[in-house]
């Protein structure tokens, strides 16, 4: 705090007794230990307000701003006249979003300390505004525009869950579910015990196709309350799924690609419906039955990748080796070029695509081979 060192600082360190170390350990950052100080300072001396404010300035560098505010309550009960206390107590209501409450402290603190007061009650109407802007947007469907004002509003109300709500849900409907996350992450640390945070960022962790993530954080609504029937609902089938694609990584990793067949096919039955789940699934699906030469089940899985993501690289490769060996070379070739077309330096698909252009070429030579008539067998008799 500005005030840190000033004679008042220096007349309550003598007349409470707070030895400076304290303080030290406040400039050095070591606000845990700072904080178990001023606990036994509080302790020890009930009327100290000195250790009651600066525990209360420890408490928001950690984030706790309602204990916080509970100590600057305690220290303007004490010493009614320490105007900081109120400076504080407004700024901490105001990024609360309690507009009437900040409005109240700032005007009580305008004789004493005109400046700060003011520049208090010059940022409430902004407030207001940027949220009735906000919500009129919302209301008129333009999510864009809402978010704008949701972000000056967020500025100056930094720890109002209601904001972080009203703009994690207009990022919703703008499909962007990252930001989203970051919103409802915040209210999850703002708020004690938020289960319902927790088991929205687990649903948009697993709309993603983040069901890791999804997993980790379902368990944290179950810590806060294991007996929560949507967290137990989402939690039950996020560990299977997540079990099954472990089991099937584990196959892939061994080069048993039947088995990991097998453990995907499964898992499409867990989650047969949450697009970004259903395409990690069917791309690994592409992959091992490539892996496996399981060469129909490979050009259909891999078709119904590219036919989500058509700029799937590693789908249109897995494709392109499945159509060579069921002797589509032109197929090929052309899943190889379009990959070339988006990776332009990979050495292999480069080497994929002039493989394709030459089983191409000596396709056509032999072409006579099946106008004549000649078994497969005996054709590579005839080749030698």
């Amino acid at each position: 705090p500005q005030w840190y060192g000033s004679s008042v600082f220096e007349r309550s360190v003598r007349k409470h007794g707070i030895n400076a170390e304290y303080g030290q350990l406040l400039r050095t950052g070591n606000l845990g230990e700072a904080l178990n100080h001023y606990h036994a300072a509080v302790e020890g001396d009930a009327k100290n307000y000195l250790a009651y404010y600066q525990r209360a300035t420890v408490f928001l560098a950690l984030g706790r701003h309602k204990q916080a505010l509970s100590d600057f309550d305690t220290v303007i009960r004490l010493k009614p006249d320490f105007h900081h206390a109120k400076s504080e107590r407004g700024t901490v209501l105001m990024k609360q979003g309690k507009v009437e409450d900040a409005r109240a402290q700032f005007t009580e603190l305008l004789n004493a300390d005109p400046e700060k007061a003011q520049a208090g009650l010059s940022d409430l109407p902004v407030l207001e505004q940027a949220i009735e802007d906000g919500d009129e947007y919302f209301e008129n469907s333009d999510f864009a525009t809402a978010i704008d004002h949701y972000d000056h509003a967020i500025d100056i109300a930094k720890w109002d869950t209601s904001l972080r709500e009203k703009r994690a849900e207009a990022y919703l409907k703008i499909g962007n579910i990252i930001n989203a996350i970051g919103d409802v992450r915040a209210i999850a640390k703002l708020t004690n015990d938020n289960t319902n945070a927790y088991l929205k960022l687990a649903q948009l962790h697993y709309i993603m196709g983040e069901e890791e993530e999804s997993l980790k954080e379902i368990r944290e609504c179950l810590k806060l309350d294991q007996d929560h029937k949507d967290c137990h609902t989402h939690y039950k089938k996020v560990k299977k799924l997540v079990k099954q694609l472990n089991q099937a990584q584990d196959f892939i990793n061994e080069g048993v690609y039947g088995e990991a067949v097998s453990k995907l096919k499964a898992a499409l039955k867990t989650e047969s419906s949450e697009e970004k789940i259903v395409l990690k699934i069917q791309s690994r699906l592409c992959l091992c039955n490539k892996q496996g030469g399981f060469v129909e089940d490979c050009l259909s899985t891999c078709t119904t990748v590219l036919e989500r993501e058509s700029q799937d690289i590693e789908a249109l490769v897995n494709r392109a080796e499945c159509l060579i060996l069921n002797e589509d070379f032109e197929g090929a070739i052309k899943d190889y070029q379009t990959a070339q077309g988006i990776h332009t330096d990979s050495k292999h698909i480069k080497e994929g695509l002039h493989r394709a252009e030459k089983l191409l070429k000596q396709s056509k030579k032999r072409d006579y081979y099946k106008i004549l008539g000649v078994p497969r067998k005996r054709r590579k008799i005839s080749d030698k």
